[in-house]
């Protein structure tokens, strides 16, 4: 007999090679009808791994992310079958799950996958779904698995296998078709009910744009077309809010191929955009003891090598610069944190005189590959809202919750008010990825667990997704589409304080080593900025819009007024403008509409006479004639209402 610990902390013996798919139906056969996926140990398997040890099991359903994860997974193996079926010759590569469906890379023998050879696709796969073939995982020794690949002429799966270890290499098989797999399946293709293929993409094998270029075809699959058909209505709802669509629209930001890819440049209304985020964010700073500080663009090599960021960036990054005194490089910042412990070191500290808070709106470098670029959401140059806290353990628990209240203040103000946290840990199967002790690592780690309980946060700990140097939490945000995203993020590092060799003199006259936290509320301006208007829809909060109303005279003769009303406007800090075109009324309100420009102000005859305005809502509301006053007050109410003053 086996001993099998379920979530809940239960532990029931069961004979030995008994399978998760016959754990599940001890429990109920309802839930045996809806498990996908398993964990055992920690380790995905199938359905119908035999159990052979005593361990820990948790079972999935299609409401688990892990659930997709097998599901999409499992649908990759499908779209494949059919691209080899459809496609003779094809050679496949990889097909991982993503966040949302799967893709698959492959080599096309000839000519290219466009949207047009979509619904044949889907047919095709669909049509192996409904066999209901189960899928079935084997060993097999690497010169069978090479002998396999070589005899099909497939040269991506042989270098993948070449870098496997003899007695770890697995196929899975389902119905004619079959595949170099780690495993994690659902139990059977007929699951799945219904699968789309979203769009095709170049992708160069493993990411280096030296190889060749691949097709990269993605897709999703749901096991009720119902989902399918709400999830395609949500993509059409998206595409209307594409922040690099809407960006345009509103004047925001463009790029340029002059000047180079993944390179955003600000618009004068993105540039003030930006400003009032920075002026907002540097107001609750300086209430919560922050001290402004700059850093240059770029470093000496050696700076980041003493960080560890030449280890962990240095060949995925912009190349090192070269100066004409000999031997001598210098690399654009990856990062402000190496910046910032040298700012701390020009000067001894006492304790009495931390913490050392050093805030910056930095602007950091990585060279992205060009296939990753996404609009703000993924650029190569980008700036952070950092800053580095520098304090003594005893104050590390406070300083964290003021760091988690400030990040709380900020996603409220702007609009994000449902989110999860996420405790980022290290994978204590691969130690390898990260620098300093591992006595450090878990004090950080339950400091920041320590944290959030205490702060009454809704929160998960992930193992694997820490930094380098140190656990962090994040703020996991779902947009007005139920799309999660990270924003926010705040990490303890007990490391970059060693390798800079920075201290603090105690109370007891002796040098101690400072904990430093890492946090950015925004994360990066640009991706804020991109997911701020998605989440709105390119209708910001009242404080932050661009313009707050646009004064729209009847005819000619009225633009007199509209000044002398923009004037008192501006005298009451409300950004306004005045449309004096000669264009129709109606053309001029349908075009304030398309700008999202909170509050159209039409002034005529009436108006002019009764010294009012007329004043429409974006959207339609008629707000009737008011005074200027009346119409102040109204702006500063809604503001208020929204943008709450930080407290310490």
């Amino acid at each position: 007999m086996i001993k099998i610990t379920l979530p809940d902390g239960s532990v029931k013996e069961f004979e030995k090679d008994t399978t998760p798919i016959q754990v599940a139906k001890s429990i109920s056969e309802g839930l045996a009808r809806n498990v996908i996926s398993a964990k055992f140990n920690n380790t995905t398997v199938e359905t119908t791994t035999p159990l052979d040890t005593d361990g820990s099991l948790v079972l999935y359903t299609w409401n688990d992310k892990e659930g997709k994860t097998a599901f999409w997974h499992s649908t990759s193996h499908i779209v494949a079958q059919a691209i080899e079926e459809l496609y003779p010759g094809v050679k496949l590569t990889i097909g991982p799950a993503i966040e949302n469906g799967f893709y698959y890379d492959v080599e096309l023998p000839s000519g290219s996958i466009s949207e047009k050879d979509f619904p044949t696709i889907e047919k095709k796969a669909l049509e192996i779904a409904r066999g209901k073939h189960d899928y079935k995982m084997r060993s097999v020794t690497k010169a069978e698995a090479l002998t396999f690949y070589k005899d099909q002429g497939n040269e991506y799966k042989v270098e993948l296998i070449e870098n496997l270890e003899d007695g770890t290499i697995t196929f899975c098989d389902h119905d004619t078709f079959t595949d170099l797999c780690r495993g994690g399946h659902i139990p059977n293709t007929g699951i799945v009910k219904a699968i789309k293929i979203l769009s095709v993409a170049g992708a160069y094998w493993r990411g280096n744009e030296n190889n060749t270029q691949l097709t990269r075809i993605y897709g999703i699959s749901f096991p009720k077309q119902k989902e399918l058909t709400q999830y395609l209505e949500l993509l059409e709802e998206a595409k209307k809010r594409d922040h690099r669509k809407l960006g345009k629209e509103l004047e925001l930001f463009t790029f340029s191929q002059k000047v180079g890819q993944g390179l955003p440049l600000w618009l004068p209304k993105g540039a003030a955009l930006r400003e009032r985020l920075e002026n907002f964010l540097k107001k609750a700073q300086k209430k919560a003891g922050y001290e402004m500080v700059v850093t240059p663009h770029i470093g000496q090599k050696e700076l980041y090598v003493t960080s560890g960021h030449y280890e962990k960036y240095g060949e995925d990054s912009f190349q090192p610069i070269h100066t004409p005194k000999k031997g001598e490089e210098f690399l654009l910042k990856p990062m402000n944190c190496p910046h910032h412990c040298e700012i701390y070191n020009t000067k001894p500290y006492s304790y009495k005189e931390l913490p050392k808070r050093f805030a910056e709106f930095g602007t950091v470098y990585r060279y992205e590959q060009s296939g990753e670029l996404h609009g703000l959401t993924r650029v190569r140059g980008f700036t952070q809202d950092d800053a580095h806290i520098f304090c003594t353990p005893d104050q590390l628990d406070e300083e964290f919750k003021n760091v988690i209240d400030l990040s709380l203040y900020v996603l409220g103000s702007l609009g994000f008010d449902n989110f999860t946290a996420q405790v980022s840990v290290r994978d204590l199967d691969t130690p390898e990825k990260y620098i300093g002790s591992v006595e450090n690592w878990e004090k950080a780690e339950q400091a920041i667990i320590n944290a959030a309980k205490e702060k009454g946060l809704d929160f998960v700990v992930e193992g694997g997704e820490a930094a380098f140097y140190g656990p962090k939490l994040d703020f996991m945000v779902k947009d007005a589409l139920g799309r999660q995203w990270q924003l926010g993020t705040i990490q303890v590092d007990y490391n970059l304080p060693e390798r800079f060799d920075l201290n603090y003199k105690g109370s007891d006259n002796e040098l101690h080593r400072p904990v430093m936290i890492h946090r950015a509320p925004f994360g990066s301006m640009e991706r804020f900025i991109a997911l701020l208007l998605e989440h709105t829809g390119g209708n910001f909060p009242l404080w932050l819009t661009p313009e707050q109303a646009i004064i729209l005279p009847v005819s000619e003769k009225h633009e007199k007024y509209a000044e002398k009303v923009l004037k008192s406007l501006e005298n009451n800090e409300i950004r306004a403008l005045i449309d004096g075109r000669n264009e129709t009324i109606g053309k001029k309100i349908r075009e304030a509409e398309m700008s999202k420009v909170p509050f159209m102000l039409i002034v005529g005859d009436n108006d002019e006479v009764a010294n009012t305005i007329s004043v429409r809502k974006h959207g339609g509301e008629d707000l009737g004639a008011i005074d200027v006053t009346m119409f102040t007050d109204l702006v500063n109410t809604e503001i208020n209402s929204t943008l709450k003053t930080f407290k310490e």
